[in-house]
């Protein structure tokens, strides 16, 4: 049976059901809810009857399974990342672990019932046979990304339980800023916190001042400054990077990719296609449409496919060995601003 994260968290804080499958990219909210599962099943018994189990020995699952519980009636046993979970498109049914798996889970569910709390965990999960067969017996929580909206509620509900102001906008920068990564926001939201104090309030001077940008939105930066002919401030920007200990060549593929990106969305407006399908935008990454678009209104199409061969062509030059990438991308950017 399916569920929602927010009942699964709620469930688990109570009463443990024999059997889940958990799966999906946000990776916070999976080792949130794993926490709460072993705390729930009782940390003082976990030494003895708790198993983890990766796809190194999936194979041993079932033996597992029926291997008697120390001193309990039940074992912890948490499956991560099995490769249970991946379907074979030319094939209807799974791989002989999979049918092997799948049919006992069906046969003898009576068995895991009274033996195990067993919970599968991936980051994603095919619907095949092991996945059918969980979802008639166990529950299934697909754990999402946290789209925009969420995440500024999450964050404001960590914000008041230390008693400190911030409002939307503000956290919406922070979004912005250090990307949508849940597990990196609260760590950057809990140095903010700590920096304004209770009853203080978090401004978007302080995100500037203490939150860490990741590349992508130092990009969006260089590309502003480089769009108004500042150079000395895109060179700025890229000096930070590499202060940062952001390596160059990541950078100039990060450039490449980024400009792509703005060319496309170029395309797309010329073509009235949608903007989010045509960038295959996350659903959390939708609020970087307007950015794109205010990019693409700097740059003539001709001007984006040039940068583009000359990243490139940088790229090679690199490989090859015949140019220094520091010295030719500062060349490239100098020579657009000129």
């Amino acid at each position: 049976m399916n569920i929602d994260y927010d009942s699964l968290f709620k469930g688990v804080s109570t009463e443990l059901k024999p059997l889940y499958l958990l799966y999906g990219q946000e990776q916070y909210l999976v080792d949130t809810v794993l926490n709460k599962i072993k705390k729930t099943f009782g940390e003082m018994l976990l030494g003895i009857n708790y198993i983890m189990i990766d796809d190194t020995n999936v194979d041993n699952l079932i033996s597992d399974i029926e291997m008697p519980a120390f001193g309990y009636d039940k074992k912890l046993i948490i499956v991560k990342n099995s490769g249970l979970f991946k379907k074979d498109g030319r094939k209807k049914a799974g791989s002989p672990i999979q049918e092997k798996i799948a049919e006992y889970i069906k046969d003898n569910y009576d068995i895991i019932e009274e033996s195990v709390i067993l919970v599968f965990v991936e980051q994603d999960a095919d619907k095949n046979v092991v996945f059918e067969a969980i979802d008639k017996k166990g529950l299934v929580c697909n754990i999402e990304e946290l789209k925009p909206a969420q995440l500024v509620k999450k964050l404001k509900t960590v914000c008041s339980l230390y008693k400190v102001n911030c409002d939307e906008l503000t956290l919406n920068y922070l979004i912005e800023t250090s990307g949508t990564n849940l597990q990196c926001l609260m760590n950057e939201i809990r140095k903010l916190i700590e920096h304004a104090g209770e009853n203080g309030t978090i401004t978007i001077q302080d995100v500037n001042d203490l939150a860490v940008k990741q590349i992508e939105s130092v990009i969006f930066d260089l590309t502003d400054n480089l769009a108004t002919k500042k150079i000395d401030k895109a060179l700025e920007i890229l000096d930070n990077l590499l202060y940062q200990k952001e390596a160059i060549q990541k950078i100039l593929v990060t450039l490449y990719n980024h400009f792509k990106k703005v060319y496309i969305c170029v395309m797309a407006v010329e073509m009235k296609k949608d903007i989010v399908n045509t960038l295959n935008l996350k659903p959390n990454q939708t609020f970087l449409v307007t950015k794109y678009k205010k990019q693409a209104s700097y740059f003539k199409k001709e001007d984006l496919r040039k940068l583009l061969e000359e990243f490139s062509n940088l790229d090679y030059a690199y490989k090859a060995g015949k140019l220094d990438v520091d010295v030719g991308l500062r060349t490239i950017l100098c020579t657009y601003c000129s």
